[in-house]
């Protein structure tokens, strides 16, 4: 790795010999040192499958660390793959926030940081920092693809659904519409994270790696349709990027693309109480019409606060808590994609 490329990954270290062939597991080392354990280090897990010719696939998992789908996913892949079913390689990452991914947690109870929030990380900064550093300067420089498996957390539920992550190169963003219809979700969305460029997705696609993102359902556990369409799900993938034998499905004609149009395609939390929705995810909604109420049940002379939603579309995502602060999402609708294909 050049120089300049070695300072801003940082300190980490590992036993992994990116060019070997087969299969490798083992953990990133990133230098550590709490009051704890004055010489110790945070383990990454990490498994690299290698054969023949072909592309460098990222697959990461454990972004969140209440989100499963994925790290069970890449975990199969990492323990049955059979590395001559490739051609090419699998750089398989489970669990990259890894003290959130034990804690359960969507920040890492460490350092208190979103580790989607952080890229391109700092390799002097904390220990979230210091993982996406190592990823936007030694992991990606070697990829051409990057799967970024989500679902939606304890706080929310989500359509199982691909996302394209939006892209000014109008070559790249092409491609990776290409690569999230071939995934072959139920649902394709695009999403901009409200134009937020500290995401792994965003920074992957700066790096010109084309970029697959998902979201498999979230309450904080397990759905086991969003497990089934996460696994046929990376192989269609694999398969559209000529990593396995096969192809991928064609694109669902009647799985149009939707996005998610900026601020007012979120309903959010104008009061503290109760949130009570009044739709389900996959209904059609309209701009200005009631989309819950919030109920400050310990006040009973308090009348319930409306909310409404603020554009046309399907309900795409709802609060899985009842329990509502002031600023918190209650509902996401998308709407059909009005950009470039």
């Amino acid at each position: 790795m050049p120089d300049d490329l070695s300072s801003l990954a940082g300190n980490a270290f590992t036993d992994i010999d990116f060019d070997g062939k087969g299969r490798q597991l083992g953990f990133i080392n990133v230098p550590h040192s709490p009051h704890s354990d004055a010489w110790g280090v945070t383990q990454v897990p990490i498994c690299v499958i290698a054969n023949g010719t072909g592309p460098t696939v990222v697959i990461e998992g454990g972004n969140h660390g209440d989100e499963y789908e994925g790290p069970i996913v890449i975990g199969e892949l990492a323990r049955e793959l059979d590395p001559g079913a490739i051609q090419g390689r699998l750089i398989l990452m489970p669990a990259n926030n890894v003290h959130a991914v034990r804690a359960a947690t969507r920040t890492s109870p460490v350092d208190g940081l979103n580790f989607n929030r952080v890229w391109p990380g700092d390799a002097m900064g904390s220990i979230t920092e210091q993982i996406a550093a190592y990823m936007t300067h030694r992991i990606f420089p070697m990829a051409d693809a990057f799967l970024d498996l989500h679902s939606g957390g304890s706080s929310l539920d989500i359509l199982p659904s691909a996302i394209i992550e939006p892209s000014n190169d109008a070559g790249l963003h092409r491609r990776n519409i290409a690569a999230v219809q071939a995934f072959d979700a139920p649902y394709t969305v695009v999403i901009s994270n409200l134009g937020d460029q500290r995401t792994a997705t965003a920074t992957a696609c700066r790096a010109g790696l084309v970029t697959v993102g998902t979201e498999m359902r979230g309450c904080g556990t397990v759905s086991l349709d969003a497990l089934a369409i996460c696994r046929q799900g990376v192989r269609n993938v694999l398969r559209h990027l000529g990593v396995m034998e096969g192809k991928a499905p064609p694109a669902r004609a009647d799985s149009p693309i939707l996005e998610l149009r900026g601020p007012p395609a979120y309903v959010y939390a104008s009061a503290d109480g109760i949130f009570e929705p009044f739709h389900s995810n996959g209904e059609q909604v309209s701009a200005g019409q009631p989309a819950g109420r919030i109920h400050r049940i310990w006040d009973v002379s308090a009348e319930p606060v409306m909310l409404h939603y603020g554009v046309d579309g399907i309900v795409y995502s709802r609060r899985h808590p009842g329990r509502v602060m002031p600023g918190n999402c209650c509902l996401v609708v998308a709407t059909p994609y009005g950009g470039r294909l």
